[in-house]
């Protein structure tokens, strides 16, 4: 292999997912130099397939961004979801409680218009990169390297900015002894399908039942999006879509589940549960943002809201180091990304297990829960507070 190539930036991203993509592009429209290096292949990003529940201050991010033309063109615009349980269904009407709305966007759609205003920007991302490595973070002098196409590849950086994921490499190269993780892992995932059927409903539909949780989603008004929740050692491949079909129907109030459309699967998979924490999100010049940092049960749809977030605080706390020569941003990143990501894990845990069985709920459990839904639909603060959440709290 040749000597490396070598290339100086004022920010290395490490992951070309939505997290580490917009944060490229805030700080490009900042007069802020990044690259963004990512281990996967363009195509590969693209094809994986993730929730899109867009909160207000994540569409206002991607306006900020220059990437939300499309958006504003597509996107479905919800001002309230519905619960379901037994026989019964209540909205919860996020405009009356609020005032705001969520938009239905798919991440990958997300992530493909990040990409193309990179691109057009002619902004530098090495995809494909192989053994991606940060160094020297808990230093003045930082940098990253990886290997593409038989070369060798050095960034020297101010600053690192690990959106990698959750097996990425930027939170495995913290020292254990400085960082802390809090997990917890259900006993259940959701099994989804995507379909080109219509959706059941104009709005999302969380459902409780005795066998199981199901969610009634879309992405758009063509292509619907269903979940029931099944055991986590569940494989996709043992579930014929009819069987899928028959058991979403089962969970489903009468009237509902008579209205549902089926048709072929275009993709069926298994999505695991877990809610994730690490603590701080800081080390030296190494900052942490997204599902390396923080999973939360999509439930609640926060995965990518949150994700946004955290990098609304560090391209905040980028610019007032590079405009004013303050670090105070920096400094204060992980405290303030850390408090809404726990509010945010608060609220998924909340409606995980409200509205999903546990295996080891016994019956008096199982009331607990009837009466919190019941609450839930006959309480007009109730209904804000869930309302307030799910559209987003105030970064």
């Amino acid at each position: 292999m040749s000597a490396a190539k070598a290339v100086r930036t004022q920010v290395a991203i490490i992951g070309a997912g939505p997290a580490g993509l917009l944060l490229s592009q805030l700080l490009a429209r900042s007069g802020i130099e990044s690259v963004v290096i990512e281990q996967r292949s363009a195509d590969y990003v693209l094809s994986r397939i993730r929730a899109g529940v867009l909160e207000s201050g994540t569409i206002s991010l991607l306006e900020e961004a220059g990437a939300a033309e499309r958006l504003h063109r597509e996107a479905l615009t919800h001002e309230g979801i519905e619960i379901a349980f037994g026989d019964r269904r209540h909205r919860i009407d996020f405009a009356r409680h609020t005032g705001r709305s969520v938009a239905v966007y798919g991440q990958t759609e997300v992530t493909r218009d990040l990409m193309q205003v990179r691109a057009d920007a002619g902004l530098p991302t090495y995809y494909e990169a192989a053994n991606v490595m940060p160094h020297d973070f808990d230093g003045d002098t930082p940098f990253v390297t990886f290997d593409l196409s038989g070369d060798a590849h050095r960034i020297a950086c101010d600053f690192i900015a690990g959106c990698d994921g959750f097996h990425g490499v930027s939170r495995r190269m913290v020292p254990a002894e400085a960082i802390t993780t809090y997990e917890r892992v259900y006993a259940f995932g959701w099994l989804g399908v995507l379909a080109d059927v219509p959706p059941v409903a104009d709005e999302l539909i969380y459902a409780a039942h005795p066998r199981g949780f199901a969610l009634c989603s879309m992405r758009s008004k063509t292509r619907s999006r269903y979940y029931v929740q099944v055991p986590a050692s569940d494989d996709a491949d043992s579930w014929s879509d009819a069987a899928f079909w028959a058991e979403l129907k089962r969970r489903l109030p009468p009237d509902l589940a008579g209205r549902v459309v089926t048709g072929p699967s275009i993709e069926k998979s298994v999505a695991p549960l877990r809610s994730f924490v690490a603590s701080p999100l800081q080390f030296g010049r190494l900052y942490i943002c997204g599902d390396a940092a923080h999973i939360v049960p999509p439930t609640g749809a926060k995965g990518l809201n949150l994700a946004a977030s955290d990098v609304h605080y560090l391209a905040e706390g980028l610019r007032e180091h590079y405009r004013e020569r303050s670090d105070k941003g920096l400094l204060a990143y992980s405290n303030r990304a850390l408090r809404r990501i726990w509010s945010a894990e608060r609220f998924s845990w909340w409606m995980t297990s409200t509205l999903h069985t546990f295996p080891e709920t016994d019956a008096f459990g199982r009331r607990l829960q009837e009466a919190e839904i019941d609450y839930l639909v006959q309480s007009d603060a109730a209904q804000t507070a869930l309302a307030e959440n799910y559209v987003g709290l105030p970064f």
